[in-house]
């Protein structure tokens, strides 16, 4: 053995370089975008019709179970894709089982009082180790399974497993991994997305909800000026707090409990063989 490899032996895990655990195949890259496509569509369908507040009174109610019918199936199909190509293999699975077991306990133990979720953390740690495509399946699964623990299932649910798939994707792209600087982008990234969530998922009952108020409610016709402000009004009126507790919360635990993650989650990546040498 050479001094060079008795060296990289004793490499430590957190050091591991900038390349991505689990790298996606352009068929799943193509299922991914048609299942954000979906996504995009879902939410912002009711500004594009005429008078959205005229079916308050079932909003998204039919439309989320359609959602739900192509989502799931969707997410089972890119697994499926990388099992056979080679991404994925039944080690990955299982780590996204326990990922996503881990995620919904995380959920559960934040409580939901304050807004504040400490799931958020771990989706943006394991999506930035292993990945936009684990990333984004697992944003997704976590937030399902945690709703069927919680009995949280409503037509809000597809609108949130989208708004924490588009949050474990994005954490793939984040510069920095492997450095010092890697805990305070990722810190700063869940600050970030702790406040983009609060607003996105805003949008899937804005057009139904504020019925009557003059000044925070949506109105069909109105310029694009005056939709922010009556869009940012509501934000500040029903969301804001809820959103920062979330996104201090998130850099608090991602700067504490982010090393032994992070280390977890590489010594993980390296005995599945996700990560070469």
């Amino acid at each position: 053995m050479t001094v060079v490899d008795a060296r990289q032996r004793q490499r430590p895990v957190l050091s591991v370089g900038p390349q991505r655990a689990v790298n996606l195949r352009p068929r799943s890259v193509a299922v991914l975008a048609l299942t954000s496509l979906v996504g995009v569509v879902a939410y912002v369908w009711p500004f594009l019709v005429g008078d959205p507040q005229a079916a308050a009174g079932t909003a998204h109610a039919q439309d989320a179970v359609v959602v739900m019918a192509l989502l799931l199936p969707l997410l089972v199909l890119v697994t499926a894709i990388e099992l056979g190509e080679g991404g994925f293999d039944a080690r990955a699975v299982g780590l996204l089982g326990v990922l996503t077991a881990a995620g919904a306990a995380l959920r559960m133990a934040g409580g939901g009082v304050s807004g504040f979720s400490p799931m958020f953390f771990l989706i943006v740690l394991a999506g930035s180790v292993l990945g936009s495509g684990f990333g984004f399946v697992l944003g997704a699964t976590t937030m399902f399974a945690s709703a069927i623990i919680t009995g949280g299932i409503g037509p809000w649910l597809p609108f949130q497993m989208f708004g924490m798939a588009w949050i474990g994707a994005g954490a793939g792209w984040l510069p920095g991994r492997g450095t010092s600087a890697e805990l305070w982008v990722a810190a700063a990234y869940g600050a970030v997305t702790g406040l983009l969530y609060g607003a996105l998922l805003n949008l899937w009952s804005w057009p139904f909800a504020a019925a009557g108020a003059e000044r925070i409610s949506y109105q069909p016709g109105a310029g694009l000026a005056e939709t922010l402000r009556r869009y940012w009004a509501f934000y500040l009126a029903t969301s804001l707090g809820w959103d920062l507790t979330r996104a201090v919360g998130t850099v608090v635990m991602t700067l504490v409990l982010g090393p032994p993650v992070l280390l977890a989650l590489r010594r993980a990546a390296k005995r599945a063989h996700f990560v070469h040498r």
